[in-house]
């Protein structure tokens, strides 16, 4: 017997809906909490102690990229193997794949320091196992929490409100920038916000270089540096997106998409409308040579948040990076929303 086409039609969406349930993905807010849940519940008391910081104070803000010994929360090197796996859990709930291997990349190169500083005797202490993971309140999917990942040239800042993401201030280094020796000689790990950057700014005809270019001599790190707010003095400067051909509009895209990449789709696709949102407000500065190999410093600024990047210590090999939102850092404009909300 023939099955009717409205039954055969009802059982096929009945199938696309059991497809579809199988294979939805966690949105990052529950793969946090889950996460942050799980690792904490593989501490050890005294460990747990040390970190689980209130949510309330100004810890949260405390944030650094230099490679600190006292730093609060608990280091890598402090945790079993299995805690570790947690922890790395945790880190990549909030990041891309891409963000996840950049993070890596970037720890990897603390032993590639200790190599190279090997004969001087004022070395720092280099291990890529001295970063930090701190859980500020609570983990919950619905709930007021946060948890950042920190150690040297790696600062990743997550405030969870509601169900809603804050990922700034976030911040990227690598040293060295292009490995000179060695069996890893040629790696460049921030490589595309470097070529992108100058892709863009060599595209420029000599009277948009002029506008863009604000200072001839690069500035020696970013200007934001770690300020628990970020802000500079004066109005914006250098080339509006409003002077800029539409392939160099794509070019700067492809730039801040490159920031933007390094999070899941749900935090990347809320920065990529903040900057199509604010291209109104949106310059490109430069400070420095404009070719390959010169030391330089570039910043793309809007109304809502700002890029910094500088490749100017250890004679240009060297990288800094930050995103910060103006208001949004550590959650501020989430928090500041959630609770006028709540005393409506």
């Amino acid at each position: 017997m023939k099955t009717p086409a409205w039954k055969r039609l009802l059982l096929s969406a009945a199938a696309l809906a059991l497809l579809t349930a199988a294979y939805e993905r966690l949105e990052p807010p529950v793969l946090m909490a889950d996460a942050a849940n799980a690792y904490l519940a593989s501490l050890k008391p005294d460990q747990r102690t040390r970190a689980v910081i209130p949510f309330a104070g100004d810890e949260r803000s405390n944030w650094h990229f230099i490679p600190l010994d006292n730093r609060k929360g608990l280091a890598l090197r402090e945790m079993s193997p299995e805690q570790k796996h947690l922890a790395d859990a945790l880190l990549s709930a909030g990041l891309s794949q891409q963000g996840f291997i950049k993070a890596h990349t970037v720890m990897s190169l603390e032993q590639i320091l200790k190599d190279l500083e090997i004969d001087n005797a004022n070395r720092q202490e280099r291990d890529p196992e001295k970063y930090f993971l701190s859980v500020f309140g609570t983990p919950e999917e619905k709930g007021t929490w946060g948890y950042r990942f920190e150690g040297h040239h790696v600062s990743l800042n997550f405030t969870i409100v509601n169900g809603r993401i804050a990922s700034t201030p976030n911040f990227w280094g690598a040293n060295p920038a292009n490995i000179p020796k060695g069996p890893r000689a040629g790696l460049r790990t921030l490589k595309r916000q470097e070529d992108l950057a100058f892709k863009l700014v060599q595209s420029f005809n000599p009277e948009q270089k002029a506008t863009a270019v604000v200072e001839k001599t690069a500035y020696k790190d970013i200007l934001t540096m770690d300020s628990r707010k970020a802000a500079l003095n004066g109005q914006p400067n250098g080339l509006s997106f409003a002077k800029m051909t539409a392939a160099q509009k794509e070019m700067l895209s492809d730039l801040v998409n490159e920031y933007a990449a390094d999070f899941p789709p749900m935090i990347a696709d809320m920065r990529m409308d903040r900057f199509k949102k604010n291209q109104g407000s949106l310059y490109f500065a430069w400070a420095g040579g404009t070719q390959t190999g010169a030391q330089y410093y570039y910043r793309v600024q809007s109304a809502a948040f700002m890029i910094e990047y500088d490749k100017t210590q250890d004679n240009g090999n060297h990288i800094h990076s930050v995103w910060r939102d103006f208001n949004g850092d550590f959650g501020e404009d989430l928090l500041a929303q959630h609770y006028t909300e709540a005393h409506k």
